[in-house]
C-alpha cells in the first residue's frame, strides 16, 4: 500500500482509533477526529467518563486490568492514550500481534514508573534535580536526610498527588509504604513546559516554552501563559533539553517536558508526559495547530502542523471550589463570555468535588499583559460550585 494510499485509509473508513482513558483529554482529541470523520473506540472506567457520550464506541473497564486491555486493544488498529497509568503487558502483547501502540510500551514504561524515569534522565545526561530510590518505606526509614526533601511515590501520581515535601522524621512515619524516590529539595524560581511532537518518519515539532503558575496548597496548575516570560537565549535552552529528551526517547506522539528553574536559574527536567498534556490547552485558540491535532497527526505519521502561537495566549484552569460537591454548577459564564477573546472549555464532567479538574479558559489577545490581566479576571469572576455546601474544617 502506498503512503497516500494508506493515509486515505484513516478518513471515513472502517479504520479505528483506540484511546485508553475517557478524561476530558480524550475528550479534546476526540474533537479533532471528528474534522476528519476518524472512528474512535474508548476504554475508561468510568460509566460517565467525558468521552463517553462523543465516542463513536465507548467501552467500560478498567484499562491497568491486562485481559480488559488486551481484549479492547485487539480489534483496533492503533491504540493511544490520554493517561500513562496503563497495563503495560498487555500492550506488549498487543504490539507482538500486530496492533501500533502510540507512545510506545518501551516509553510508557519507563514514564509511568518515576524511579525509572530519573534512571533514564541520568543516563542521557539529561539535567534534573538529585535523587535516590527506595523499594519500600522500611528501607526508607533507615536513611538519614538533610530535612527537607521531596518524596514522590514511584507510580500513580499525577496532579500533586504523590508528592509531598518532607520537613522532619516525623513526616518520613506517615508516608504510605510504597516505591518511591527522594529529590533534593530546590527553591523553585520559575516553572516551565515545552510541547513536543514525533511523527514515524522522524519529523519532530516543538511549541513554544509555555510558564506556569501554580496553586500554592492544591500544587496545580492555575494559569499556563504562552509565551513565556523570559529572555530569549532562556527560552533556546529549555527548547535544546526539549529536544534532547524527546531524541533520547524516541517517543512517537506528544512528549510534554516540565522543567524547574532554582533560584541561581538552572533549568532542570522535572518530569515528563508522554500525551497532550494541561500546559498545551492553550494551543485550541492560540495556535496554528494545536496540540490535540497534532497527536493525532504524531501518531497516524501524517505531516506535523505548524506549532507557532497566534498571538499569546493565557490558559486558566477551572477546578471545583473548596466547599462543595455534588452536581456541578458554572457561575457567571455569561460575564466570562462577555469579553473578547475568551473561549471556555467544559469537560463533560457533572460531578464536581474541591481542585477537580472541570473545564479550562483560554484567553487570547496580541497584548501579552492584557491577556494576562483579563485572565485574572476570568479567575476572580467564575465559580465552579456543587449543589451541596460542604464544611472545609
Amino acid at each position: 500500500m502506498s503512503k497516500a494510499q494508506h493515509v486515505n485509509h484513516y478518513f471515513s473508513s472502517s479504520f479505528k482509533l483506540g484511546i485508553l482513558g475517557g478524561g476530558q483529554l480524550g475528550r479534546m482529541l476526540i474533537s479533532e477526529t471528528q474534522k476528519w470523520d476518524i472512528y474512535t473506540s474508548v476504554l475508561d472506567p468510568a460509566k460517565e467518563a467525558p468521552c463517553a457520550e462523543i465516542a463513536n464506541e465507548f467501552t467500560q473497564g478498567d484499562f491497568n486490568d491486562f485481559e480488559t486491555v488486551y481484549n479492547f486493544g485487539k480489534k483496533l488498529a492503533i491504540l493511544t492514550v490520554e493517561i500513562e497509568h496503563v497495563n503495560i503487558e498487555a500492550l506488549y502483547q498487543l504490539k507482538n500481534e500486530g496492533v501500533k501502540i502510540y507512545p510506545q510500551p518501551e516509553v510508557l514504561e519507563i514514564i509511568q514508573h518515576k524511579g525509572l524515569q530519573k534512571d533514564f534522565y541520568k543516563k542521557n545526561a539529561i539535567p534534573t534535580a538529585t535523587y535516590e530510590r527506595y523499594d519500600s518505606l522500611k528501607q526508607l526509614k533507615k536513611t538519614n536526610f538533610d530535612f527537607p526533601v521531596i518524596w514522590k511515590s514511584a507510580q500513580f501520581g499525577y496532579d500533586g498527588m504523590g508528592v509531598k515535601v518532607l520537613k522532619n522524621a516525623n513526616d518520613v512515619a506517615n508516608l504510605p509504604d510504597v516505591p518511591c524516590i527522594i529529590e533534593e529539595y530546590i527553591q523553585i524560581h520559575k516553572e516551565f513546559a515545552v510541547i513536543v511532537a514525533r511523527n514515524k518518519s522522524g519529523e519532530v515539532k516543538t511549541y513554544p516554552a509555555v510558564e506556569m503558575e501554580f496553586h500554592p496548597d492544591a500544587n496545580q496548575v492555575e494559569y499556563v501563559i504562552c509565551p513565556a516570560n523570559i529572555s530569549d537565549k532562556l527560552a533556546k535552552e529549555i527548547q535544546e533539553i526539549a529536544l534532547q529528551v524527546s531524541e533520547a526517547f524516541q517517543h512517537i506522539g506528544l512528549l510534554a517536558i516540565e522543567f524547574l528553574m532554582d533560584d541561581k536559574g538552572t533549568v532542570l527536567v522535572n518530569e515528563v508526559a508522554p500525551r497532550p498534556h494541561n500546559s498545551g490547552h492553550y494551543s485550541i485558540e492560540g495556535s496554528y495547530t494545536n496540540q490535540f491535532e497534532q497527536h493525532l497527526r504524531a501518531i497516524l505519521n501524517l505531516p506535523l502542523g505548524e506549532p507557532t502561537s497566534l498571538a499569546p495566549a493565557i490558559m486558566v484552569n477551572l477546578v471545583g471550589e473548596e466547599g462543595y460537591l455534588g452536581d456541578v454548577i458554572y457561575q457567571n459564564m455569561d460575564r466570562i463570555l462577555a469579553w473578547d477573546g475568551v473561549t471556555p472549555h467544559i469537560y463533560g464532567k457533572k460531578m464536581t468535588r474541591a481542585f477537580r479538574k472541570m473545564g479550562h479558559v483560554t484567553i487570547v489577545n496580541k497584548d501579552s499583559q492584557k491577556a494576562y490581566e483579563i485572565a485574572q479576571k476570568v479567575k476572580n469572576t467564575i465559580r465552579v460550585i456543587g449543589k451541596q455546601q460542604i464544611s472545609c474544617d
